[in-house]
């Protein structure tokens, strides 16, 4: 098995020989980066903190891939939905892809840009709304595409029909997030396209990885693209989706750049990607506190930091988070959250010295997918958010929450 995707994604049902566990811990190890010299005691805990520099870094990435390959590249609001940094991003990218009605709505009033739409099923009462915020609106099958076309025909602007298709080629590594897995709800099976189907489509998508390389895209590509080309001729664009990671040091860029103009050149259509986790890879922690530290068999940590409520793919992947100074031999706690949950579990770490209650640490690489899944189960309050500028030091708390927040979700 390849260990491009078993960060976030590992099958809890899969036993794992210790060796490639240990694979597994070294790819998800996280680069701490400027974080290395972050001052963990100058925000609230717990606290997400994001660098700016390390967003723009991976934007500037994205940007040259866009540049000299032509494709459009969205950034993926449902990974990555910080609209404190909306601005930046609209310095590097072309716009954004949402999931719905909200983040359509997010898009266009915060980011601008081009804005493509996909849910795997619209509901009638919100549909002439997104379509009012979105330039393609991507259906998940014929069925919404027809039954809402004429909405789109009658919207005072030009939106884009586009198709999600279903690849029937499997590059998943685990079957629970594999988009082409068999009984897939995502997507329309290209097996059963036909000219029927296509009436009324500009553009098709297709989403496909998970964290992975280029090589993954090229061999999908090339199980498909004889399928695809009779329709070509009516096609404007064909919308990649997201799971590159692109912005990955060990990533093929080149390789990338090159299939875009490729695919450009011989089919005659725009390319669009979506990158999510690409756009803040590495560039935030989740900072939080020691609460108290019982024992039982063995060295426990609670902390302020919950599992359920602040990671909650470290429950429903689950994967384990790198903690920033974490060592190999030393003092081993295993943390939990301060919920009743009793699987409210984040892990084992080891320290170099004995932690103290009060003590601060930070999980890696927690900009991504963590923020946008945060909830309030059992009263657990939500971490602050502060954007730091690792260049310049500078520091802003851009949002504490309250009871407020746990309230105004209830009855």
């Amino acid at each position: 098995m390849s260990t491009a995707c078993l960060g976030r994604f590992m099958s809890s049902t899969v036993r794992f020989s210790s060796k490639l566990m240990a694979e597994m811990m070294q790819t998800q190890a996280g680069d701490a980066g400027a974080f290395k010299e972050f001052d963990l005691s100058r925000v609230p805990s717990p606290c997400f903190v994001v660098d700016e520099v390390a967003v723009r870094r991976n934007l500037s990435v994205l940007k040259d891939v866009a540049d000299r390959s032509g494709a459009h590249v969205l950034a993926a609001l449902k990974a990555f939905s910080m609209f404190a940094l909306a601005p930046v991003v609209r310095e590097y990218l072309d716009g954004t892809c949402a999931s719905g009605l909200y983040e359509a709505r997010l898009a266009r009033q915060e980011y601008g840009g081009e804005v493509a739409t996909f849910c795997a099923g619209y509901k009638a009462s919100e549909i002439d709304e997104i379509i009012g915020y979105t330039d393609h609106m991507i259906f998940n099958s014929p069925a919404q595409k027809d039954r809402f076309l004429p909405n789109i025909r009658a919207a005072e602007q030009n939106v884009d029909v586009g198709l999600r298709i279903n690849p029937e080629h499997s590059e998943g590594e685990v079957e629970k997030y594999d988009p082409c897995a068999p009984c897939s709800r995502l997507g329309f099976p290209i097996s059963q396209l036909n000219a029927e189907v296509m009436k009324g489509v500009d553009g098709i998508h297709m989403h496909t990885l998970c964290e992975q390389e280029f090589e993954p895209l090229q061999r999908t590509w090339e199980a498909i693209k004889d399928k695809l080309e009779p329709y070509f001729s009516q096609l404007k664009w064909i919308n990649f989706g997201g799971g590159h990671h692109i912005t990955r040091e060990d990533y093929n860029r080149e390789a990338l750049i090159a299939f875009i103009k490729d695919v450009r050149a011989t089919t005659g259509l725009e390319v669009y990607l979506e990158p999510g986790e690409a756009v803040a890879l590495d560039a935030g922690i989740l900072v939080g506190e020691v609460l108290d530290l019982p024992q039982n068999t063995m060295k426990l940590a609670i902390v302020d930091i919950s599992a359920t409520c602040h990671m909650p793919d470290v429950i429903e992947a689950p994967y384990r988070p790198a903690m920033l100074n974490e060592v190999e031999e030393g003092h081993t706690y295993r943390l939990g959250g301060p919920s009743c949950l009793a699987g409210d579990v984040i892990g084992d770490y080891t320290r170099a010295e004995p932690l103290s209650v009060g003590d601060r640490f930070a999980f890696l690489d927690q900009a991504h997918y963590s923020m946008v899944k945060t909830n309030t189960f059992n009263g657990v309050p939500l971490p602050a958010i502060a954007l730091w500028n690792s260049e310049s030091d500078d520091l802003k708390i851009i949002r504490e929450f309250s009871y407020s927040d746990f309230l105004n979700r209830l009855s």
